[in-house]
């Protein structure tokens, strides 16, 4: 692992999954704050607030439009990437953040609540291509493969902590910061800007789009800190030479594919299942979740900051242990013990008037479902979605899989705060149910990936 090839990581990591995980808990601290200014605006213009359904629902859409901006953008970044190259894609979406910051910063000098809801759509919009990365010039077998594969989700849970300690009071966690502390995604984004002129394109798309070997060259020089890349050039001339000579499947195409059913099956149930976990709800609506557990207010920020930092943690686990244990021992792990701690919120919120201690116990299963979700379920199935297909049908699975995603993101967090005021603590359960059948759905049908090709996998499936 060398320095320009890390360094390329940190800052594609940093500029693109560290926003998607800043924006998926930036909404949480503020909510409140948010809520007072739609009420307020609507009192301005139509002379009465709203009733706490309609607000409810204006928040609800505003937390859930990230997702759909996601879903277009996961539909768009293959187009832009084959036009602009992968730094050139990377550049205009940051310019994306910027104008979605300034929407958000200016929409209560404005009065607009309009404007928080396009800025959140214009972050999704960008953090549906969030990982889209620069593809590692790494050879077949290398066993960085699965490290920096789960980069970007490590990454995201530093994005959810980063929103989570500038949430607290004593930094932007009042009423008066709350358009500052929305639209401080400019900085991460601006840094990128800046910086990621300054590495060579992916070696990748040089060689296999371009057709330019001496620029493909010279990148993996750099990246790979090394005058012998032959055997790497090599490589990608042989994929290049199949991906000529091979037609590329369609989303409708792949569904009706028969030999790959149980592939496309599992990318669906993985992704689906990765969002309908509950994470979204637990990251979107932490505090609510807390209060409901009877957590006093003035200890839920510094509470919600420490599940923050135990994610961090868990994230870097998965980044050492997966290249060691394997993706499947990682996914089973994480969505069981999601499950369990979904049941366990459940059974404490039930039990927490008669015994005040349980409180606690809600808390550690919270902090029980962010720790499995860090250490396998954030990051494995964009590993295995790869290498359960071969080239000719990866980028169709990646649409299936990433529109799914993003569509179960949108309702979760769209439909969360009913299903609560509805189910109440048995909400818990449906949570429960989903994660541990993926469980079992992956220990009984999905094979372990590491160090199989292609082919390998095909005859287990088979």
């Amino acid at each position: 692992l060398t320095f320009p090839l890390l360094s390329v990581t940190l800052l594609v990591s940093f500029g693109s999954s560290m926003l998607y995980g800043y924006n998926l808990a930036v909404v949480n601290s503020p909510a409140e704050y948010i809520k007072a200014f739609y009420n307020a605006t609507w009192s301005q213009r139509y002379g009465h607030g709203l009733a706490p359904g309609p607000l409810t629902l204006l928040y609800a859409l505003t937390v859930s439009i990230f997702a759909l901006g996601g879903l277009a953008g996961s539909l768009l970044v293959g187009v832009l990437v084959e036009r602009y190259g992968r730094n050139g894609a990377l550049s205009r979406s940051a310019l994306l953040v910027l104008l979605a910051g300034g929407f958000m910063g200016f929409s209560r000098e404005l009065g607009s609540p309009e404007m928080v809801i396009i800025g959140r759509s214009i972050t999704g919009l960008h953090s549906g291509g969030c990982f889209l990365g620069c593809a590692q010039p790494l050879p077949r077998g290398s066993n960085l493969r699965g490290f920096l594969g789960l980069m970007p989700s490590f990454f995201i849970c530093l994005g959810v902590f980063s929103a989570q300690v500038l949430g607290l009071p004593e930094l932007l966690g009042k009423d008066r910061f709350w358009p500052l502390f929305l639209s401080v995604v400019v900085v991460p984004a601006s840094l990128q800007l800046l910086l990621l002129h300054c590495f060579p394109e992916s070696p990748r798309y040089l060689l296999i789009e371009r057709n330019d070997v001496c620029g493909a060259t010279k990148a993996l020089h750099r990246f790979l800190g090394t005058p012998d890349v032959q055997d790497v050039i090599e490589e990608m001339r042989e994929e290049q030479r199949s991906l000529s000579s091979m037609e590329m499947v369609s989303v409708w195409q792949l569904l009706r594919d028969r030999s790959v059913r149980w592939q496309t099956l599992s990318v669906v149930v993985v992704n689906a299942g990765m969002q309908l976990s509950g994470i979204d709800a637990i990251w979107f609506y932490t505090n609510t979740i807390f209060e409901n557990a009877g957590i006093p207010a003035s200890q839920i920020p510094y509470t919600t900051m420490g599940t923050g930092a135990i994610e961090v943690v868990a994230g870097l686990i998965g980044c050492f242990t997966i290249e060691r244990v394997g993706r499947r021992p990682l996914i089973i792990t994480g969505f069981c013990a999601m499950g369990v701690c979904s049941a366990g919120i459940t059974i404490s919120l039930l039990l927490q008037a008669a015994l005040p201690w349980m409180r606690y116990v809600s808390v550690a299963c919270v902090v029980g479902i962010i720790a499995g979700f860090c250490m396998g379920p954030a990051g494995v199935p964009f590993l295995m979605t790869a290498e359960l297909f071969m080239q000719s049908h990866r980028p169709a699975a990646y649409i299936v899989g990433g529109s799914l995603n993003w569509l179960c993101n949108f309702t979760i967090g769209f439909i969360f705060p009913f299903l609560q005021m509805s189910a109440g603590a048995f909400c818990y359960l449906l949570f429960c149910g989903v994660c541990l059948l993926v469980a079992l759905y992956v220990y009984l049908v999905i094979p372990e990936t590491k160090n199989k090709t292609f082919m390998e996998i095909s005859h287990i499936f088979a």
